[in-house]
């Protein structure tokens, strides 16, 4: 989109990239007039602040000057002195060079012409300040007429240097330098362009011509090049000439054709420049008023500006913002785009609304009408992929089952291809104690052994509430837990029995001596009650009776029934007359409690159960609420009233009387009391209730307020815990007689969460409940299914756990990318028994099905090591499309391709699993840093990805495997060429006399060995592969004059990375062998 403009018939520089804020200088064209057909010339300065939203610029400085320009460029020199703006050198008429202080232009203070040298002849129109001179920049080179080119050194303008001599350009006359440019990555080469299409390289250390670069078709007339930004033999050429309107792009090492040519202007180029953000990108413009942008890698334009209305003679890149470009045309205007795209609309409406706060005079006036043919056209669309400023160089992301995926760009800039993409896939494990205890948990578990397991937790808790829950949840397992629960609280029948007896015993020996006669039956029936008592402690009611007479001696004196009138003569006639009620009464109101009890006993059940009630209720002592409670069995009553500092008794009543059915119930009413009315000390102790009654729901949601933010081993205490006591319950009530709750679903969700984020997949898995219905559960074991990958094969896949939703179908081209975050289809390729290093394809793919390490294997590292697959001598791709990277870029344009078709190969049998990443790295060894150079790197040598540790233990180096050399075998349709060639260095070898050309054919030999390898890689194009059989057969038919014609056009039309082993040496054989008339 247009960003600014302004109205002027000028030639155009930007400041260089280090100057802020940036500034745009204009010189008036000396090739355009205006109406007013002024020879005046002027130099301006504009500052470009984009956070303006107008598309005017700051006008900073303005000079006159003396001459009218050709050409204008901005340089650095001075920028390390204080307040320094550089300089900038016009090229004018009448080999006219002049130099301006920037600085004295924008404060108009002192003199800012530094100098006005006219040791050209004919017009400056070529103009170029050395890169590699960032804070001197005190080189300058111009050319003008008679094919002269001047190095000017800016500290000392009186003697330029002159490349070459005279002598050199007598084989052609003299021309005009149309353009100059200095290499990009060797600081003593120069290059020009000349108007009969060639292209003329200098080097200034010897100040010689070392190669001269031309079409052969005599038609291209050279209007301007370019080098490439990072390649320092390849440059770019673009012809004016209307008959040939082409780009072309030249490679040094093989300058008999170019590379490339790019055709899509219909009229000549007037003006190039290269991306020095991005060396893909490539502006030109053309007389067919058309601004393209192209992307050398793949010869298509990716950027198109509307066309123009007149011809734009020079478009530049902006050095600061690499995504803007300034374009000046023939109209008399200097525009500033943008090549991220973006609607006209807000520019249209900022304009249209500036127009009518002019005419409205306070009231609105009504809607604007845009016809629709105006607003479809208003649309610029953007690159079709993210430009490099903006691509992540390095990048991380965590991602599903404890993988770390980590991707750079190599370092080295001196391949001329493509440098792949590393991808690195790492497991990271940071949790090495808590996936011990998983596993430990988890063969407990598997092997039914929980009793020792118990045992084991209990002997090493510290704390003591701790080792009481672990003996509790081991008494959960056992028979006759309700016995073993009391006993664990400190209370045992058999301890009891020993304790009364010894009291007992204390008690008669105490009360021996000498007592009153009259006492003598009473003492004998006492001794006769506690000896009995001690033997019948559990008897019933009716035994209770025989009991009694028994305690009766057979030889008695008579006995009389009281008549008086006190208390003892009312009870015998109420007894006489069967009134047991008032007789109780009697003996209550009395305090005769035992004689009342006695009698409500032969009254019946409700008689004596308000009895015990009335006696109950009169007899206030310490133990008197117990025994109310015991006999009344009202175990709510216990568990809502008694002190919480007896919680302890109060479990033990309820092990002891309560049912079976009221057991859960009341357990769980004491623990919500202990910690809603008890301290933190009492909520930690209710997990025991929790525990005797089997509610894991409780105990989970106890152990919650107990842990408020649970760290992943407090996670791991918590489900050892729900684990075992889940284990009791099926042994209770069944497998299926256990349904989690929602608190008890959260935590194991969670657990299993934690268990996939460090690499346990099939241990997380294995913890997740089968029947449970809840979606986070059912869609966590979904994702943990296909996230093992081959690891599940065979085994019943769960339900889709999302809703189906049929929608339309979408057309998907071969070559789809994804966005981030979508699913694409994969395939995934056989693995190997190595860890995997990945490199990008264009064709979108899976990344290989994740592997698994055991749940805990100590604190080791990963090496992740440069693998290839089985027949194959490539790195095996982890596909991701150029320029495709993890990151919000991943969205541009790209259609996400459909999910499913997952391929899954089985793993082989040898396959070792690399070691989890344990912990952080700080610094890489030198061996490991040269892993992202496009070099293949040394067999065997393994390469930890980034975030991995840099050391190789010598244990692991030794278990290295030891790479076997295996040679495939060449594919039978390319037999009779490999059996062509060698026939012919045979004959060749049996006809040399001389011992040069034996030696050139003994390294042919081995050079064409580089072929035979790629045909067996297959990694040759089509048109390679066909174009080497065509030789063949014109070798094998003697035709060697036919088989370097056909060699000189493959060459021609081909990659020079991809040729250039085999080639050369295959040309020099065919000669050999033309000479030899073999």
């Amino acid at each position: 989109m247009k960003l600014k403009e302004l109205e002027r018939p000028a030639v155009q520089a930007w400041s260089p990239a280090s100057q802020y804020p940036l500034y745009l200088a204009t010189g008036t064209s000396a090739q355009q007039l205006d109406s007013s057909f002024s020879t005046n010339g002027t130099l301006e300065i504009f500052e470009v602040d984009f956070r303006d939203p107008s598309l005017d610029l700051k006008h900073k400085g303005v000079l006159s000057a003396s001459s009218r320009f050709h050409k204008l460029i901005w340089g650095s020199f001075g920028n390390g002195l204080l307040e320094s703006s550089g300089v900038i050198a016009g090229g004018g008429d009448n080999g006219m060079l002049i130099l301006y202080n920037v600085t004295h232009i924008l404060s108009s203070g002192k003199e800012p012409v530094i100098a006005q040298k006219q040791k050209h002849t004919g017009a400056v129109r070529a103009l170029d300040f050395n890169p590699f001179q960032v804070l001197q920049g005190n080189l300058l080179a111009s050319g003008a007429s008679d094919s002269e080119v001047f190095i000017w050194d800016l500290n000392n303008l009186n003697v330029p240097m002159t490349l070459g001599s005279k002598s050199q350009y007598r084989e052609q006359p003299p021309e005009d330098i149309k353009a100059l440019s200095w290499n990009r990555q060797a600081q003593h080469i120069l290059s020009s362009a000349h108007p009969s299409g060639k292209a003329v390289v200098w080097d200034l250390r010897k100040n010689e011509l070392i190669i001269k670069v031309s079409d052969h078709s005599n038609r291209m007339h050279c209007s301007g090049l370019a080098w490439h930004p990072d390649i320092a033999t390849q440059l770019v050429l673009c012809s004016e000439d209307d008959r040939l309107p082409v780009i072309q792009l030249w490679d040094l090492r093989f300058a008999s054709s170019p590379l490339k040519v790019l055709e899509s202007h219909s009229r000549g180029i007037l003006s190039v420049s290269w991306s020095q953000a991005d060396a893909e990108l490539l502006l030109t413009s053309a007389k067919d008023s058309q601004i393209l942008c192209w992307n050398l890698e793949s010869s298509e334009v990716v950027y198109k500006l509307p066309t123009q209305s007149s011809w734009c003679f020079e478009v530049q890149w902006c050095p600061r913002d690499p995504s803007v470009f300034s374009a000046a045309s023939f109209d008399g205007w200097i525009s500033l785009y943008s090549v991220m795209g973006r609607s006209w609309e807000v520019q249209h409406m900022r304009l249209a609304d500036k127009i009518s706060s002019s005419f409205s005079k306070g009231q609105p006036l009504p809607p604007l009408q845009v016809p629709e043919q105006v607003t479809q056209a208003s649309l610029i669309p953007p690159l079709k992929k993210p430009p490099k400023w903006i691509r992540r160089p390095t990048g991380v992301s965590f991602a599903f089952g404890g993988k770390l995926v980590t991707f750079g760009l190599p370092s080295t800039r001196l391949v001329p291809q493509p440098c792949p993409r590393l991808v690195f896939i790492s497991q990271v494990t940071t949790e090495s104690e808590f996936l011990m205890r998983s596993t430990e948990l988890q063969e407990a578990l598997r092997s039914g052994n929980l009793l020792n397991y118990c045992q084991n937790k209990s002997q090493q808790a510290l704390l003591q509430s701790e080792k009481m829950l672990w003996q509790f949840l081991k008494v959960t397992l056992e028979q006759d837990s309700r016995m073993k629960f009391l006993k664990l609280l400190g209370y045992s029948k058999d301890e009891l029995q020993k304790k009364v007896a010894i009291w007992l015993k204390s008690d008669v020996g105490l009360g021996e001596g000498p007592q009153p006669k009259g006492n003598d039956l009473n003492s004998d029936r006492q001794q006769a009650f506690c000896s009995q008592a001690s033997k019948h402690t559990t008897e019933e009611a009716s035994a209770s009776s025989a009991f009694f007479d028994e305690l009766v001696p057979q030889n008695m004196t008579p006995w009389e029934i009281p008549i008086t009138k006190d208390v003892d003569g009312l009870l015998s006639q109420a007894l006489l007359l069967g009134e047991l009620g008032p007789a109780v009464e009697l003996c209550l109101k009395e305090e005769r409690f035992a004689d009342a009890i006695i009698l409500a006993q032969a009254g019946g059940a409700d008689l004596l159960k308000q009895t015990q009630e009335r006696y109950l209720a009169m007899k206030k002592t310490k133990i008197s609420s117990l025994l109310a409670c015991v006999v009344q069995k009202n175990w709510k009553d216990v568990v809502c009233t008694c002190s919480l500092k007896n919680w302890r008794e109060a479990l033990a009543l309820l092990l002891t009387y309560s049912s079976t059915e009221k057991f859960p119930e009341l357990c769980d009413m004491l623990g919500t009391r202990m910690e809603q009315e008890g301290g933190r000390a009492l909520t930690s102790e209710a997990r025991l209730c929790y525990v005797c009654s089997g509610s894991v729901e409780r105990l989970v949601e106890c152990s919650e307020k107990c842990h408020q933010a649970l760290s992943p081993m407090a996670l791991q205490d918590l489900m050892e815990k729900v684990m075992v006591l889940n284990r009791s319950l099926e042994l209770l009530w069944g497998p299926h007689g256990v349904s989690p709750g929602p608190a008890t679903t959260y935590r194991v969700t969670q657990y299993a969460n934690l268990l996939a984020a460090q690499g346990s997949l099939a241990t997380a898995m294995s913890f997740l409940p089968s029947d449970c219905a809840q979606p986070p559960v059912q869609q966590l074991r979904d994702r943990l299914f296909r996230a093992q990958g081959s690891a599940v094969l065979g085994q019943q896949s769960p339900p889709f756990p999302y809703p189906r939703i049929v929608v339309g179908a979408i057309p998907h081209s071969k070559e789809t990318s994804y966005r981030l975050g979508s699913q694409p289809s994969h395939q995934v390729p056989t693995p190997s028994p190595r860890p995997r290093v990945f490199t990008p394809q264009s064709s979108p793919a899976m990344p290989l099905a994740p592997s698994h390490p055991s749940p805990y294997q100590g604190p080791r590292m990963q090496n992740i090591s440069h693998y290839r697959a089985p027949g194959s001598q490539a790195v095996q791709p982890l596909p991701l499309g150029p320029g495709v990277r993890p990151g919000p870029q991943d969205s541009w344009k790209e259609a996400p391709a459909p999910r499913g078709n997952l391929q899954r190969n089985k793993l082989p049998e040898t396959f070792m699993p690399p070691a989890p990443i344990t912990a952080p790295v700080m610094s890489l060894t030198p061996e490991l840093q040269g892993i992202l150079p496009s070099q293949p790197p040394v067999s065997g040598v393994s390469h930890a990805p980034p975030g991995a540790p840099g050391e190789l233990s010598l244990q692991q180096l030794q278990h290295l495997p030891p790479k076997k050399m295996e040679r495939k075998e060449l594919p039978p349709e390319h037999q009779s060429l490999k059996s062509s060639f060698e026939a012919l260095l045979q004959r060749c070898s049996l006809s040399a006399t001389d011992l040069k050309t034996k030696r050139k054919l003994e390294e042919a030999a081995q050079r064409l060995e580089c072929l035979y390898e790629k045909l067996c890689e297959g990694t040759l194009s089509p048109h390679v592969v066909a174009g080497l059989h065509e030789v063949a057969r014109c070798v094998d038919a003697g035709s060697f004059e036919q088989g370097l014609a056909v060699h000189a056009q493959v060459a021609g039309c081909s990659s020079f990375s991809e040729v250039s082993s085999f080639m050369p040496i295959l040309k020099a054989v065919l000669i050999i062998a033309h000479k030899l008339l073999v």
